[in-house]
């Protein structure tokens, strides 16, 4: 934590809107760090080279300078931007909270950044995973083994699937009830066998961890919550086994998730509302994986490809 931010008292403005983003925007532990780390890196950079220290003091100019200074320091263009929306954030609360009175962002144009398609693993390579590669037989194992069903079948995010309650699931509706960002809520369907899978599972739960008076679908060895960090390692271990692609995070199975569905025909908007994105531009990306395939698959097969 810089400077900027440890002296609360003489910057309430930051800590109201950290507090804001926290409690009522309700974002996660990783979003709140990043917003303080893009913040961080703003106001330690216009107090050293324009000894401001206020808000309202802020210009375009002393935004531009430090989108340059990123720049020279070989800050990704797409990473500059982030932080740039994080200001625009913060000097949006401003302005409604009267703490500003002019949006210095309005001048300030997003840098130009490379198309990135989501990663995606294939879905011979899933149907290998789930259904041919083999996990421990005891109750962490099968922990694993739900850990990527879950992420895979449903699309959940990691945060969402650590927090997963018991309750969430509805074995009569075959649907589970996911708390996504901002507190949104949205009901996904689930495959039979799956929820045969939950099922045996929170019976199981039952007989190894007795004590552990967790609400919480999934338990870590020992009784105790899984964290993010371990799903994360569980899904890179697993995915090494079918796949060299570089990136294997849960992440990845949220974007095959999307992929495949697109890939076999849903329609765009039913994918955003499984997702929980808030609009149609961030769904439609992984229509562009589908067109890239189907351009690859024409090149390699037509006799004019």
């Amino acid at each position: 934590m810089t400077t900027f931010f440890m002296h609360e008292s003489q910057h309430p403005h930051l800590v109201s809107f950290l507090d804001y983003i926290k409690f009522e925007k309700r974002f996660s532990a990783h979003t709140l760090r990043a917003y303080t780390d893009d913040l961080s890196t703003f106001f330690d950079f216009i107090k050293s080279q324009f000894e401001i220290h206020e808000p309202a003091q802020i210009s375009a100019t002393m935004i531009r300078s430090w989108m340059a200074s990123l720049t020279l320091s070989k800050v990704q263009p797409r990473s500059i931007n982030r932080k740039i929306s994080s200001l625009k954030s913060f000097i949006k609360f401003c302005l409604v909270q009267g703490i500003m009175e002019t949006n210095p962002t309005k001048a300030i144009q997003v840098l130009k950044t490379k198309k990135r398609l989501p990663s995606y693993v294939e879905e011979e390579q899933i149907d290998q995973l789930l259904n041919r590669t083999e996990f421990p037989d005891h109750f962490d194992g099968r922990t694993e083994y739900l850990i990527v069903s879950l992420l895979y079948h449903t699309g959940i995010r990691v945060s969402e699937l650590v927090n997963l309650q018991s309750a969430q699931i509805d074995f009569s509706r075959k649907q589970l009830k996911v708390l996504g960002k901002g507190n949104k809520e949205r009901i996904i369907p689930v495959h039979a066998d799956l929820l045969e899978l939950i099922k045996s599972y929170l019976e199981e739960k039952k007989i190894i961890h007795p004590e552990a008076s967790y609400t919480l679908l999934l338990l870590a060895p020992k009784g105790k919550p899984v964290t993010s960090r371990q799903a994360y390692d569980i899904v890179k271990k697993y995915l090494s086994l079918v796949t060299t692609a570089e990136k294997k995070s849960p992440h990845i199975l949220r974007h095959s998730f999307a992929t495949h569905l697109t890939g076999n025909g849903a329609e765009l908007n039913a994918v955003k509302e499984l997702l929980g994105h808030t609009s149609l531009a961030a769904t439609q990306v992984y229509t562009h994986n589908s067109i890239e395939r189907l351009r690859d698959i024409h090149k390699k097969a037509h006799p004019k490809g």
